[in-house]
């Protein structure tokens, strides 16, 4: 299983905020070392592959620029962003930005052709209002296919997230949080 990395990160929440990675991790990237990778190239990708087998592949997206790198190139380039998350996680102060309720969470770039997010804070709707009852996720005035909203999550890629379900009228408040096994027979 290839592990993505952008050179874009943030924390990501649906309805309630992120505090830190409380997920067991899949294999933790590490820093590459020249003599200790393997790298082969799909398309804009470089695919990392560490002669430690407990470390997971990483697939890198560089770009059309790809084609004319050595794999020092590629290696300088990953642990540049190697650097830059781990610049990321030592200045997060704990705070995720939520754009206020009526302006637009989310915006269509040309340059990437895709929807991107604004914050990292998303008040989205789940329905099963598609095709043949696949589930599309609204956010503002936007119907998302889950393969278009599974791109935009790509903006966040390498960071975690925790969802909170509530009820579409309660989406704008931060519920409270109690951490326990569920009460047998509760429902929605």
């Amino acid at each position: 299983m290839h592990q993505k990395v952008y050179a874009r990160h943030h924390q990501l929440r649906f309805a309630i905020p992120m505090y830190g990675r409380n997920v067991e991790p899949r294999g933790w990237r590490t820093w590459a070392v020249i003599d200790q990778v393997r790298i082969t190239r799909d398309g804009n990708d470089a695919i990392i592959e560490y002669a430690d087998p407990t470390i997971p592949e990483t697939r890198l997206t560089i770009g059309p620029q790809i084609q004319t790198m050595t794999d020092r190139d590629i290696v300088g380039v990953f642990n540049g962003v190697m650097a830059a998350q781990q610049r990321l996680l030592e200045d997060w102060d704990r705070a995720v930005t939520e754009i206020p309720p009526g302006n637009p969470q989310i915006e269509h770039r040309k340059d990437c052709d895709q929807w991107v997010p604004r914050g990292e804070v998303l008040r989205c709707i789940a329905d099963d209002g598609g095709p043949d009852g696949e589930v599309t996720i609204h956010i503002d005035n936007e119907e998302l296919s889950l393969a278009v909203f599974g791109k935009l999550l790509r903006y966040f890629a390498g960071w975690g997230m925790r969802i909170a379900f509530v009820p579409e009228e309660r989406v704008t408040e931060n519920p409270k949080i109690v951490v326990r096994d569920p009460k047998k027979g509760r429902r929605r």
